[in-house]
Formats: C-alpha cells, sequence, structure tokens
C-alpha cells in the first residue's frame, strides 16, 4: 500500500544540513520506491540528504536553486525531468521565516518571507502543472502550518500569511486541475522537534507546552502523511488542508 515505484517526487527544501522536515520527507518517499529529486538553496544540504537514500538503498539526486527565482526553478525542474525523467509529484516544502514583531519588520523583511512561503509554491507549481495535466495524473502536496491558522505570540504575522496564501492557493488550484487527473492538498504541521534536538526547530520546549498526545512531532510523521496524499489511494482527496499536530490544533 502506497507504494511509489516508478514515480518521481520532486521535494523543494528537502536539504539535511539539519536533518529537518524536508529531509524526513525526502526519505518517507524514497522508502515508498519513488526516485527522489532533492531540491535545496544549499547545495550541500541537499547532497547530504540524498547521500542518506542513497545509503539506504535509495534512489536520489540533488538539484540546488532558489524557489523564489521562477527562472532558476524552470531550469532546475527541467534538469530533474532530464536526470530521473517526468515529474509525477512535488512536494512544496521549502519555507522558513523569522520570530520578529510585525512592528519591527521592514517591508523588504516582510517580501523575503512571502516570496519564499507564497510565491515559492507558485513557481514550483506553475513549473510542473502543465505536465501533471497533459499526463492524466499528478501529486501536489504544500507544507503549510499550524501559523496559517491560528494566532501565536512569537511573532509570526509574515511566516503565517505566507503559509495561509499557499494554503488558499492549493485550495483553488485543486478544483481548476481536478478534471485532470491531479490533486492538490496541504499538510499543516503544529510543533515539529528535529532530531538530535529537545524542542521546535533546535528550542528547548517544556514538557507542558507539549500537544495532547505527550509529544512534539517528527519529520517521519510529515513525511508518512505526505506519502499517503501523493499515492494512488489518495485519488479522492483534493483541496484539503491536514491538520498533523498532535491535538493542539483542532478543527
Amino acid at each position: 500500500m502506497f507504494e511509489l515505484d516508478g514515480k518521481v517526487v520532486l521535494v523543494t527544501g528537502g536539504g539535511g544540513a539539519r536533518v529537518g522536515t524536508g529531509a524526513g520527507i525526502s526519505m518517507a518517499f524514497a522508502r515508498q520506491g519513488a526516485a527522489v529529486a532533492v531540491n535545496d538553496r544549499d547545495a550541500d544540504a541537499a547532497q547530504q540528504t540524498v547521500r542518506s537514500i542513497v545509503d539506504a538503498g535509495g534512489a536520489a539526486a540533488a538539484f540546488p536553486f532558489d524557489v523564489r527565482d521562477a527562472a532558476a526553478v524552470n531550469e532546475g525542474v527541467e534538469r530533474v525531468r532530464g536526470e530521473l525523467g517526468p515529474i509525477d509529484i512535488l512536494v512544496n516544502c521549502a519555507g522558513g521565516g523569522s520570530q520578529l514583531p510585525f512592528r519591527e519588520m521592514d517591508a523588504g523583511h516582510w517580501t523575503r518571507i512571502i516570496e519564499l512561503n507564497l510565491f515559492g509554491v507558485v513557481n514550483c507549481t506553475r513549473a510542473v502543472i502543465d505536465a501533471m495535466c497533459d499526463s492524466g495524473w499528478g501529486r501536489i502536496v504544500t507544507i503549510s502550518s499550524s501559523a496559517a491558522f491560528m494566532g501565536s505570540a512569537i511573532g509570526v504575522t509574515a511566516y503565517g500569511a505566507g503559509k495561509g496564501g499557499a494554503t488558499s492557493f492549493m485550495r483553488q488550484l485543486a478544483i481548476e486541475v481536478a478534471p485532470f487527473g491531479v490533486t492538490a492538498n496541504c499538510v499543516a504541521p503544529g510543533m515539529v522537534r528535529l532530531p538530535g534536538t529537545k524542542g521546535d526547530i533546535g528550542r528547548e520546549v517544556p514538557a507542558s507546552a507539549y500537544p495532547p498526545v505527550g509529544r512534539i512531532g517528527l519529520p517521519d510523521d510529515i513525511g508518512a502523511l505526505c506519502v499517503y496524499l501523493a499515492s494512488p489511494e489518495a485519488s479522492w482527496m483534493t483541496g484539503q488542508t491536514v491538520h498533523i499536530n498532535g491535538g493542539a490544533y483542532t478543527t
């Protein structure tokens, strides 16, 4: 079940410099038999994830480019097609923000975060969507965030706005491409712990702040959900946002 043998998946932000969510997603797809195109702005980080996949017996190659640069995205996607074949699955994982209050954020800072979290998703989706529709099959999974749905005192206004925009984009796109056999969904993680750290994105998190299930999420948790949404078994699942947060946020 959920086998993806013969499929090619492009995972943006899949570098393994910190063995984060993107690397976990990349490795989850490789375990299901997909050939993984690992993207990251940092070529060394992308290659680190590739080495982990290949060492485990999987197939992967590194494709460094900046998702904010539409021309670079188009060139990168063409390289993936040339080396691995047509892209069947796109996972938009590249993203990020800063814990800076809105009143301290200048216009340039705001723009950079929106470009990464929203325009990066648009650029990558635009680069693959025509071929997916023409082939009659495709899967797009975009990593959103609980920050797009609930307020926070941390200072993530731009990050939440960018993720919210990307989530709405997927919801609207899903309707357009559904007749062509292409699905578009979002995964909205809550607090995720990076392996080797004690908390969220390397920060100490007290047990009192844990979600109801009693632990912080792991990259493998996110990867498993992405694999399902990209599988043939999820063909009736589109235009949805799946929250995965240990019960910290429920709808």
